[in-house]
């Protein structure tokens, strides 16, 4: 009960009644649910011990830590040099990735470059665009300036959805749906907290999900809402992944996954597939590069890995153990996987052949790991190992930066 009491979001007058319960149900995510023993464990004692053979050896550090935000850290962006991060104090925060310097203590205290009028919950790069969800429903749009970083603020363009869609829609019945017994909204409208956004392949679409339980498709260029996927889920919606092939995965405090698809002749996502193994809710959600592979993270404190079959459906192929409390984000890079917990840690797994090493633990943190971005280490080169950068949000309110040299295979 003491991280739920400590890091609570401050603002409470601002939740309705529904979100008092959603906020509660984050907070439980935080603690540690039964495991999945029916799922066989992917990772092995050998493979266990060869971590400690020097040839084999990952090792890391903590290069620096980001202070700033006055709550948890509930999201990361990497957009070239820089990182952007979003907070339940609202902010949005930028950072220089130039680790190789000191840190400009000035300049970091002076790096909010947007507010917004509710929690920021997850936030998205495009170009010279960024985009923000809060737990007040809405989803903002935010000119990036190209001035010096931190001198800069971001100017809101526009807030989802847009006046103009909001006026089209609500002219017409048809466009309005029941959201209580004596409250009706249109379609376009998020009613509860937007909890994720994620980016199409070509960037032309923005998909949103939200603890209302829907799943929104937005176009990019104008902000116009195309479409509504409304109750795709019994309860609150909290991950979400995307395929390069057109498949979309949804996770929810439901215990499910599922995934949506719109064929060519359609015009709307159909649900195409129900995953079910987790025995509880659903927090993180990742695919592997070629979207074959998807990870999902839940309170039962496992990693269910799932493969599609030669008929290019989803099967569970085992479980990634070792986090002693829920798994709360995940990141993917090359064959390397991330994930961050309620415990504080941050785990680095590999597969081969559909059998995991967990490489190594970062410990430093000292609330839940919430939010997690990684990318290659363009700058460190070398012939034996990999190196990677890798940034993890918190609810102690900070940001770590982590390298990581990976050996080859």
């Amino acid at each position: 009960m003491g991280i739920m009491s400590a890091h609570q979001p401050s603002h409470s007058g601002d939740y309705s009644p529904s979100q008092f319960i959603h906020v509660q149900s984050e907070l439980i995510s935080l603690s540690s649910q039964p495991s999945l023993p029916s799922v066989p464990s992917l990772t092995s004692q050998t493979q266990q011990q060869q971590l400690y053979l020097p040839s084999t050896t990952t090792t890391y550090h903590c290069v620096t830590t980001f202070k700033g935000h006055t709550s948890y850290v509930s999201s990361l962006a990497l957009a070239g040099n820089f990182l952007f991060s979003g907070s339940s104090d609202k902010e949005i925060r930028l950072w220089e990735q130039n680790l190789n310097s000191e840190l400009d203590h000035e300049n970091i205290s002076n790096n909010v470059v947007a507010v917004g009028k509710g929690a920021v919950k997850s936030i998205v790069v495009l170009g010279d665009k960024l985009f923000s969800a809060h737990q007040d429903h809405k989803i903002r749009v935010w000119k990036i300036n190209d001035q010096e970083p931190h001198h800069q603020k971001c100017t809101r363009l526009a807030t989802l959805p847009t006046l103009g869609d909001r006026a089209i829609k609500l002219l017409t019945p048809n466009n309005h749906v029941q959201i209580r017994r004596h409250k009706k909204c249109t379609w376009v409208h998020h009613v509860d907290t937007v909890s994720v956004l994620a980016l199409s392949k070509d960037n032309s679409l923005l998909y949103s999900v939200s603890w209302d339980r829907s799943l929104k498709i937005w176009r990019t260029s104008d902000f116009k809402c195309l479409e509504s996927v409304g109750n795709a889920h019994d309860d609150a919606i909290n991950a979400l992944a995307l395929s390069h092939d057109g498949y979309i995965y949804t996770g929810s405090a439901d215990k499910t996954i599922k995934v949506w698809r719109k064929a060519p002749e359609d015009k709307k996502h159909s649900q195409v597939a129900t995953l079910e193994k987790h025995n509880s809710g659903i927090n993180a959600l990742a695919l592997s590069t070629d979207g074959s592979v998807l990870y999902s993270g839940a309170s039962d404190r496992s990693i269910v890995v799932w493969e599609k079959d030669y008929s290019g459906n989803m099967v569970v192929v085992g479980a990634l153990r070792g986090h002693s409390k829920s798994i709360l984000c995940l990141a993917v890079v090359s064959d390397v996987i991330f994930s961050g917990s309620a415990d504080n840690t941050i785990r680095i797994w590999r597969g081969i052949d559909k059998s995991y090493s967990c490489l190594a633990i970062l410990e430093g943190h000292t609330g839940p790991v919430k939010c997690l971005t990684a990318a290659t280490d363009c700058y460190n080169p070398s012939n034996t190992s990999t190196s990677y950068l890798v940034y993890s949000g918190s609810l102690d309110c900070d940001i770590k930066v982590w390298q990581i040299f990976i050996p080859l295979l």
